[in-house]
């Protein structure tokens, strides 16, 4: 809490004050990012809702939405990797908080493309998580990118190149 207080040039008591303890602190993190994907989680949802563009088109929509929240809110993406290294009850409330709101109307968009025959079958459970652990962490990380490419350090085309290797991905 101390070195938390520290980075946040605030006094530790305030800290203390406002959280009680660090694991309050961490699951106050864990519901502001919940807050702040939710408008996420309902663009995506509100996709399955909309007629004319077919199931492909729904599906490269959330992937854009995606990417829109992730080069917003990069941050998260480090977050998540540093909490999904343990198991249990902090892994499962980010998941629960988190990753199924997403999951839950990203995944059903997908079935809807792969049983139309506009992306190929495979399990759209793998799908969801290699597309959203690997854009999160390709912009979470791009600083791992820099030294081979210099996309990073341009933000509109690296967004762009994030789009289009992620809507290869889908075949």
């Amino acid at each position: 809490m101390r070195e938390i207080a520290r980075a946040s040039g605030v006094d530790p008591a305030l800290v203390a004050h406002h959280y009680g303890s660090k694991e309050a602190l961490w699951i106050a993190v864990v519901d502001q990012i919940a807050d702040e994907v939710a408008p996420m989680v309902a663009k995506t949802a509100a996709l399955r809702e909309i007629t004319g563009p077919g199931p492909r088109a729904r599906v490269e929509g959330a992937v854009s939405i995606l990417i829109d929240q992730v080069f917003l809110t990069p941050d998260v993406g480090m977050f998540f990797s540093t909490a999904a290294t343990e198991t249990g009850e902090r892994l499962n409330l980010l998941i629960e908080r988190v990753v199924r709101p997403f999951h839950d109307v990203f995944v059903p968009l997908l079935i809807d493309a792969i049983d139309a025959g506009e992306i190929s079958r495979q399990d759209p459970d793998i799908l969801f998580t290699m597309l959203a652990n690997g854009i999160s962490k390709t912009v979470a990380y791009s600083h791992v990118l820099s030294p081979f490419s210099s996309l990073p350090r341009r933000p509109k085309a690296f967004k762009r190149a994030v789009l289009t290797t992620a809507l290869a991905m889908l075949g």
